[in-house]
């Protein structure tokens, strides 16, 4: 169903930071020096160094019929001349724009023909190239990642092209409100070396980075001998330790200079203060920390746990009633680190008290030395959370890649051994040293929705690349071979599903990837439909409160519960578990009672509804949020329920009977299913689903969750001011009238992917490539079991924007009334052929691909039905669906971006 969130998660701050966080890959501590391939190997594990110097280690993993690899080069922006940072990033983008042997059209084309992903990001020491792909083409992989070693084009047309491409990308990354403070803070706390400036680089940069530059960088960094190849997945090792060797092996190396060294200096403290458009205000600080190949590193990330616990003080701001939000990230690179402490307060509110109090936790901290049980608990979710990255074939390339270039580990085994060995005495030696306000950088960051924008700069992370060919492209005789059949429908095991008598629906799958268990439950529900009138807000304000404890734990003592099993766990409308085998058993009790028992105190009510109010203060006049709901209001008629909205006021008049009785109504089991998979059996899961939720009652009559249909929408325009924004955020909706089960959605989604879905797209070749109009621009279809709707969205320059949109109409038009032609169907269709398998790459993508099916009332099993159709259809089935439903005169055009001169 459609949620209609009313909150900005943390995450979003946090991502503006060019680190990344830490919860985006389980970090360790290693030895400082290269990375090596020497010492124990895990089971099933092989790797080897070629005579050539390049490193291959290759990972098992039967989950799917995928692969995915990780060529890592030793290079990163820190190895760029001065003055130039962005050379990395520059050539990582040009790294697309074809080698001898695989020009770039031919490099797009068959991009677009593998299906899955690839794609590169760039660091300060480390430039990843990533491939998934099935297990079947992993050959056509290596060979295209082995020929861009071998000898990159770097044609000086192509770089004019791509600079452009590039400017998009930081125009785009500068309208984040978060970026001025990241930018700053960087630079004060890691000045005078490579850290302080921005991976990515910055327009006045690229402009003078001419292709002999990028030549010079591409010939001494990019050899076999400064590359280390990870490949995880559906594979048998030798076999495929043999091909790489064949791929790679007689590329000559090369001589590699020492990488740049540098010493930090003494931070000078500073308060930055800076307007931004969140909808609260945001105090912060920020220190150095150790980097990932610190001899400190485990300790340093024990303690950056242990401060952001929801047992610890800093989180506990946040019941306490003291601030919105409150989290601790540590986000780490190889030779620095950065601690961040952040906590919200609302719009128009004094932010003194609350930075105050930061500083107050941190001392602390410092001062007395941090919770012994904290401590053992953040080493046992550490090393749980290693175990779940087993659970993912991408996160599998993604955790060995880390670990041998960032972290200088020799697998990830070692930096379990690294958390294990952590004690009380290094984690407070640490928090002594480093929580210093002395050598900190405050922010206060004030909601200003006249601020004005940033002028230079960027950041960002993983890229978007997008060149695809405008003419017929001939493969390479060993692609074309790999690409002239179709793959055939893969074999999938099915779900065991149970109905139990209480109506909740328990569907198993087995999968003996890890010794782990997952648990990933839904409710069905639409609160726009089932919150009473005058009673909007809460189902925000009842999501808050799972969080403050159970009828018999109260908040702290229930998440030490889950701290002491390694657990994670989440209640609400979706809820869920991640557990080691082991403790499956309690992990589900404890979710149940989370769950079914929530205690909704009085006192945490009190404080959750009023930071609910005081968040919707700001939130409902932010630009984000004002965008998404003008594109709601465009397309569904006045006084539709989705429309409705809490206000402050509404909410500070909520009442707890009032919630308890929202709680039984909605938190059902009949309109609950549960996914249960991992290392279990049908029969064990079954038995303990049943010993916990088997006598949850539903109450009442079963509600309507299903929002009635709607008429389609009429031509509209409308524009949301953003003051913070450098772009134009572009929005051009319908709504469709084609039910989600008739099979005509086959079609559209499959031409679809022709028009503005995937690097090959209509869309990108006309927007991007051959105008430089937009840095990305993209079509995506959204099924309800009611409602279903179609969107085009890009970001340009305002000056582009109408020039864009004539473009968008002309290409929708086309697909209406021209055929498209051969080679786009065969491209369209064996890419969204292979594209099946990696919906079950992972357990959490399988979990969600069955709760989406249940949601959409669709069968579990629809891969093979889905295969088939699209096999059969036609090009001229494309060209009548698009006349049939969708209707370019009528889209609605939503636009945030500056505000235009009057």
């Amino acid at each position: 169903m459609m949620r209609h969130v009313l909150a900005l998660p943390i995450a979003i701050v946090l991502s503006a930071l060019s680190f990344p966080t830490h919860a985006q890959a389980p970090t360790g501590a290693a030895p400082t020096g290269q990375a090596g391939l020497s010492g124990s190997v895990p089971e099933g594990v092989v790797r080897a160094t070629l005579p050539n110097g390049m490193q291959i280690v290759v990972v098992p993993d039967h989950l799917a019929p995928v692969v995915s690899t990780a060529l890592n080069y030793m290079a990163g922006s820190n190895d760029a001349p001065p003055g130039f940072p962005g050379t990395a990033h520059a050539l990582e983008h040009m790294m697309f724009r074809g080698a001898d042997g695989l020009d770039r059209d031919q490099l797009a084309e068959l991009g677009a023909l593998l299906g899955g992903a690839y794609n590169a990001n760039t660091s300060e020491t480390v430039t990843q190239y990533t491939y998934t792909v099935t297990a079947r083409d992993l050959g056509v992989a290596l060979r295209s990642e082995a020929l861009r070693m071998r000898g990159l084009t770097l044609a000086k047309d192509d770089w004019d092209r791509e600079r452009g491409a590039i400017e998009q990308e930081v125009s785009r990354d500068l309208s984040s409100p978060f970026y001025n403070y990241a930018a700053q803070a960087r630079a004060i706390l890691f000045a005078g070396t490579p850290y302080e400036n921005d991976a990515l680089g910055s327009r006045p940069t690229f402009d003078k980075t001419d292709t002999a530059m990028l030549r010079t960088f591409y010939e001494r960094w990019y050899a076999p001998n400064n590359a280390i190849l990870v490949i995880a997945g559906d594979v048998d090792p030798p076999k495929a330790l043999a091909e790489a060797t064949a791929i790679f092996g007689d590329i000559p190396r090369r001589d590699i200079p020492a990488h740049p060294g540098f010493t930090l200096n003494p931070v000078q403290p500073q308060t930055l203060e800076l307007p931004t458009n969140f909808p609260f205000g945001l105090v912060t600080l920020a220190f150095r920390m150790p980097g990932l190949r610190a001899q400190d590193f485990a300790a340093a990330d024990i303690l950056g746990d242990v401060l952001g616990s929801q047992r610890a003080a800093l989180y506990g701001l946040v019941p306490d009633g003291k601030a919105l939000l409150a989290q601790f990230s540590f986000q780490a690179k190889p030779d620095v680190g950065l601690g961040l402490a952040v906590a919200a307060f609302p719009t128009g509110g004094d932010p003194a008290p609350l930075l105050a109090d930061l500083h107050r936790v941190l001392a602390d901290a410092a001062e007395n030395g941090v919770s012994p049980e904290l401590v053992e608990a953040s080493k046992r979710q550490e090393l749980a959370q290693l175990a779940f990255e087993n659970d993912s074939i991408s996160g599998l390339a993604r955790i060995w890649s880390r670990a041998l270039t960032s972290q200088g580990a020799n697998s990830p085994e070692d930096i379990a051994k690294a958390y294990a060995a952590v004690t009380l005495a290094d984690v407070n030696r640490l928090a002594k040293a480093l929580l210093d306000p002395s050598q900190m950088i405050t922010g206060i960051l004030t909601p200003d929705t006249k601020g004005r924008p940033p002028t230079s700069g960027g950041f960002g992370g993983a890229e978007s690349f997008a060149n695809p060919p405008d003419h017929p492209v001939t493969l390479p005789a060993w692609a074309a071979a790999a690409m002239a059949k179709l793959p055939d429908p893969y074999p999938v095991a099915s779900p065991v599903v149970t109905i139990l008598p209480n109506g909740l629906r328990l569907i198993v799958q087995p999968e003996h990837v890890s010794h782990t268990i997952s648990v990933y439950g839904q409710v069905r529900g639409e609160e726009s439909l089932q919150q009473p009138a005058g009673q909007d807000g809460i189902a925000q304000l009842l999501g808050r409160l799972f969080n403050d404890g159970t009828e018999t734990h109260d908040r702290l003592a229930f998440r030490k519960a889950i701290d002491d099993i390694g657990a994670v766990e989440s209640a609400g409308a979706s809820f869920s578990l991640k557990v080691l085998t082991p403790q499956f058993e309690p992990g589900m009790k404890l979710l149940a009672e989370n769950q079914l028992h929530p205690a909704f105190p009085a006192d945490a009510f009190a404080i959750s509804r009023r930071q609910l109010a005081q968040n919707l203060t700001g939130l409902l006049g932010s630009p984000s949020y004002l965008y998404q709901r003008a594109i709601r209001k465009s397309l569904v008629p006045d006084g539709d329920p989705s429309l409705r909205q809490p206000t402050p006021d509404g909410v500070a008049a909520l009442s707890p009977a009032e919630l308890r009785a929202y709680y039984d109504a909605t938190i059902r089991p009949d309109l609950t299913t549960i996914v249960v998979i991992g290392d279990v059996t049908p029969e064990d899961a079954l038995r303990v689903v049943t010993a916990n939720f088997g006598d949850w009652k539903s109450a009442g009559k079963t509600p309507v969750v299903d929002l009635p249909p709607v008429a389609p929408n009429k031509l509209s325009s409308s524009r949301v001011a953003d003051p913070s924004s450098l772009q134009d955020r572009v929005a051009l909706s319908q709504t469709l009238l084609l039910p989600v089960f008739n099979l005509d959605r086959y079609k559209l989604e499959l031409g679809n992917l022709i028009l503005g879905s995937g690097f090959s797209s209509r869309l990108l070749q006309d927007l991007r490539v051959k105008t430089g109009y937009v840095y990305s621009a993209s079509s995506a279809l959204h099924w309800d079991r009611t409602r279903s709707f179609y969107t085009i969205s890009f970001g340009a320059d305002a000056a582009n924007v109408e020039k864009a949109r004539v473009l968008v109409l002309r290409d929708l038009t086309d697909m209406q009334t021209t055929d498209v032609t051969d080679a786009e169907l065969n491209r369209a269709k064996a890419q969204i052929l292979r594209e099946l398998p990696m919906q079950r790459a992972s357990v959490g993508s399988i979990a969600a691909l069955y709760l989406r099916r249940v949601d959409l009332g669709l069968e579990l099993n629809t891969d093979a039905i889905a295969a088939q159709h699209y096999r059969d259809i036609t090009a001229d089935d494309i060209r009548q669906v698009f006349a049939a439903w969708i209707r370019p005169d009528a889209l609605a055009e939503v636009v945030q971006g500056p505000p235009l001169p009057n």
